[in-house]
């Protein structure tokens, strides 16, 4: 006959054997994200961690330049589970075999856009003669050293013909974001991904570029090839895929590719 005692006991152990699961499936996940998906990233690794009891481990909220970039941390045999990289990235370390091949998943789409110090004026940058008489008469002009700043000194200044006259007062920003030195009073105008530009404190968002001149850049996740933890890492991607993400990205800028195109 079962006596209270034996319930109890047998509780006791079954609630032992539950938590002794649970820990064995909690993994650790190491991540290494781009700048531009960095705030939606920070922002969902407490849901994420209390929704699976995985821990998150960030490894690098920026893409990062030479030998500090993360395909170079890769490169050099660096833990990571999940990346997050613009595309093009992404894609050179899936042909490298650094990333699973088949793992890669479109996140955000993300914008370039123009800041200036917090208090100065907003000039009109909504056409494309407006940006091209704003970019003539700023006094300096800072952009990134990513994706956002290669397209605009190699492509865009080119296309409108004024490449040569922003030379000299332009400065490519390379290890901190460019909405700091602007919010320093070290640049009159900044350029970078819409993203990175929201979080800085001491400065003003101006707009994005001008739709005919805008270079949209995706972000996608992929899962390392060397993980110790995939199916964790798969998760977090998965995870990165719901309502709530997609909330935070667009909160910080980014357009969710799950949600249609407005």
């Amino acid at each position: 006959m079962r006596t209270p005692a034996t319930s109890v006991k047998r509780a006791v152990v079954f609630a032992g054997v539950l938590l002794f699961v649970s820990t064995l499936q909690a993994d650790e996940v190491r991540v290494m994200t781009a700048g531009a998906f960095a705030e939606t990233y920070l922002e969902l690794v407490s849901p994420f961690e209390r929704a699976t009891k995985h821990r998150v481990v960030t490894g690098a909220t920026s893409t990062g330049i030479g030998q500090d970039s993360i395909p170079s941390r890769l490169r050099r045999g660096e833990p990571a589970d999940v990346v997050i990289l613009a595309d093009a990235a992404l894609d050179e370390l899936i042909k490298e075999g650094r990333i699973v091949a088949g793992s890669r998943v479109a996140l955000a789409r993300s914008a370039i856009g123009m800041a200036v110090r917090a208090g100065a004026p907003k000039p009109d940058i909504s056409s494309v003669d407006s940006l091209k008489r704003v970019l003539l008469q700023a006094k300096s002009i800072a952009y990134s050293a990513q994706a956002s700043g290669v397209y605009l000194s190699t492509e865009l200044f080119h296309r409108l013909g004024i490449a040569d006259q922003l030379t000299a007062k332009s400065q490519r920003i390379e290890r901190e974001r460019v909405g700091a030195v602007v919010a320093r009073g070290e640049a009159e105008i900044g350029f970078q991904q819409i993203s990175e530009l929201l979080p800085i404190a001491g400065i003003d968002y101006v707009g994005p570029l001008p739709a005919e001149v805008q270079r949209i850049t995706v972000f996608s996740a992929g899962v390392a090839a060397d993980t110790k933890s995939p199916e964790a890492a798969r998760a977090l991607i998965r995870f990165f895929m719901s309502p709530e993400a997609a909330r935070v990205m667009t909160k910080s800028g980014l357009e969710p590719m799950t949600l249609p195109r407005n």
